[in-house]
């Protein structure tokens, strides 16, 4: 017999999107009325207006410019802050691993700064072992903080773990059939010495152009978005719906999506 051939292992991606899977299964959270246009003006440039008008807190305007090349450094957004901040971004993207380095603020002369880096390496075809190092400055105070993680792949679930010295944060995510995709996640806070569980899912209708994403979590929440396209036309129409039995809070919202 012919000797079998090991499946490629592929890059892992970078480390923000390791629960992503699970995370896309829960609905977002929506208030108030919003309108987004997206427009693409080339093959590597795109710009995006938000218009949002909120009961609960302040409404506004954002403008959102990206530019994408062949070398990419991280996407820019444009808006405005009561503090000026303003960061580098650099990233490799190997066969089989990613690395990423965040520098937050350097201020040689004051002596402060904060240093993110991500590594993640494809040990096999399904399992990827990486970690987080979190490092900053200022006069007086010095720190880091690491943490690792894992993720393994299998062809209907994923699963992910993170643990560090600020506590753990795991996801489980499966997709039953085209249709039906549900999500678990557990996160673990050492500092605030609290323990929380959400449960989420979607239901996919092609034939509709309709999505539903709804979530129920240990603080007594339970919520749900429905999306739903109008094609030809570029337009995706959203409600969504939030109630909290323990706060006894309601908060509901309507958006559009153009582009």
């Amino acid at each position: 017999r012919a000797p079998r051939r090991a499946e490629p292992r592929g890059n892992p991606g970078s480390f923000d999107e390791l629960h992503r899977l699970c995370k896309e299964v829960f609905p977002p959270q929506m208030e108030g009325v919003k309108l987004i246009v997206t427009k693409t003006l080339s093959s590597h440039f795109q710009v995006t207006h938000t218009v949002h008008m909120s009961t609960l807190g302040p409404s506004g305007y954002r403008f959102n410019a990206t530019y994408v090349g062949d070398r990419q450094l991280g996407p820019t957004e444009t808006h405005q802050a009561k503090f000026v901040t303003w960061q580098f971004d650099g990233e490799y993207r190997g066969d089989d691993c990613t690395a990423t380095l965040t520098l937050g603020n350097p201020d040689l002369l004051g002596g402060s700064v904060i240093v993110v880096a991500h590594f993640l390496q494809s040990v096999t075809a399904r399992l990827v072992l990486g970690g987080e190092l979190v490092y900053h400055r200022r006069p007086g105070e010095e720190g880091a903080i690491l943490t690792l993680a894992g993720k393994y792949s299998a062809p209907n679930w994923v699963t992910t773990l993170n643990v560090g010295y600020g506590g753990a944060h795991a996801s489980y995510y499966h997709r039953a059939n085209e249709q039906v995709q549900v999500g678990v996640e557990l996160e673990a806070n050492t500092r605030l010495q609290e323990t929380t569980f959400a449960f989420g899912y979607q239901l996919n209708l092609p034939r509709a152009n309709v999505v539903f994403r709804g979530l129920l979590d240990s603080n007594w929440s339970v919520g749900g978005v429905l999306e739903k396209k109008l094609p030809p036309l570029p337009v995706t129409l959203a409600l969504g719906a939030f109630l909290n039995h323990w706060r006894n809070r309601f908060h509901c919202g309507f958006s559009v999506t153009v582009g």
